[in-house]
């Protein structure tokens, strides 16, 4: 661990206390003066850091800077389960762990402050900018057949949910497939990608990524997206996202455990906004106009056309219809 990480640590172990610079030479092994460089590539980085002559250094409360530490320590027990990896800006935190894939070990966890190329669904970009937002990816290998990955996504749209209701005490909602929303407003997507044996028809991984929108940007979401995204914390809270993170690792490792537990479609259904609801069933050939009815065990949408055909959609994009 290099020395800036090393003293971010130590700062965070300290909850907001003050400790001398010599304290700090001495824990780490390092000068004074290398103390104090570090001190301000850490605030280059966004902490916000009290300096006080005869006092120290300590972190102010509204730090809300995503490390290795501030997740793991909030982590607690669960910490065992993962390997974490927390870094800067990264193009795609799926890309990058699609590109390690083979090499890393079940439930390695990858964390970004920002992403250049961030992914959605479809093809379309994802909004990921620095200090607002949380973008995690995980990966798993989990003993289910190919074609019920789909309740991977569901898993992490549910323990997106109980993050943020633990985590901010705003009740959140499902949009099928894969989008949650608080307030009206989208503010975290889902997009899984997975690699299967073309012989065995199993699956081979599973990368689940999630992106969350914590805060809004300065100067607002860009005019494509202002209609519909919307962020989470409507003020910034001392380690907000650091929470937020190991409350939805912890939730989505437990629902993973088990995804063909009936309370979890319980769950889902019940957080679900759609049922009940017109819709726009986007298909190839063109928009169609349906009604959403239900949910089944496998997570697919039900819907029934304006004809009274009926079909269990198990994948694709709707849109609620203002009638």
């Amino acid at each position: 661990m290099a020395t800036k990480e090393r003293l971010a640590s130590l700062l965070e172990r300290e909850d907001g206390k003050f400790i001398s610079g010599e304290a700090i030479a001495e824990i780490l092994g390092i000068t004074r003066a290398a103390v104090w460089k570090n001190i301000r590539l850490l605030q280059e980085d966004g902490y916000l850091i009290e300096a006080v002559k005869n006092r120290g250094y300590r972190l102010t409360g509204a730090n809300d800077v995503l490390s290795p530490g501030s997740v793991t320590k909030y982590l607690g027990g669960a910490a065992e389960e993962f390997s974490l990896e927390v870094t800067g800006s990264v193009t795609s935190t799926n890309t990058v762990m699609k590109e390690r894939a083979d090499s890393l070990p079940d439930w390695h966890v990858l964390i970004a402050q920002s992403q250049s190329e961030g992914r959605g669904r479809s093809g379309r970009s994802f909004y990921s900018p620095a200090e607002t937002g949380l973008y995690i990816s995980i990966i798993q290998r989990p003993d289910i057949p190919a074609w019920q990955a789909t309740k991977i996504t569901t898993a992490a749209a549910v323990a997106a949910c109980r993050a943020i209701e633990e985590c901010t005490g705003e009740s959140a909602g499902i949009k099928w497939v894969n989008d949650v929303y608080v307030r009206n407003r989208k503010v975290c997507g889902i997009l899984t990608e997975a690699s299967f044996s073309m012989e065995t028809g199993e699956l081979e991984w599973v990368i689940m990524g999630i992106g969350f929108n914590v805060y809004e940007p300065q100067g607002g979401f860009p005019e494509d997206i202002a209609h519909i995204a919307g962020a989470i914390s409507t003020e910034r809270i001392k380690d907000l996202r650091s929470r937020m993170a190991a409350s939805f690792m912890k939730h989505f490792r437990d629902l993973c455990r088990d995804l063909n537990a009936s309370d979890f479609y319980s769950e889902y259904r019940k957080r679900s906004f759609i049922i009940g609801r017109q819709i726009t069933v986007f298909k190839a050939e063109g928009p169609v106009n349906a009604e959403a009815v239900g949910i089944d065990d496998e997570c697919r949408l039900e819907v029934v056309y304006g004809d009274g055909t009926r079909e269990t959609l198990s994948s694709g994009e709707v849109s609620i219809r203002t009638v």
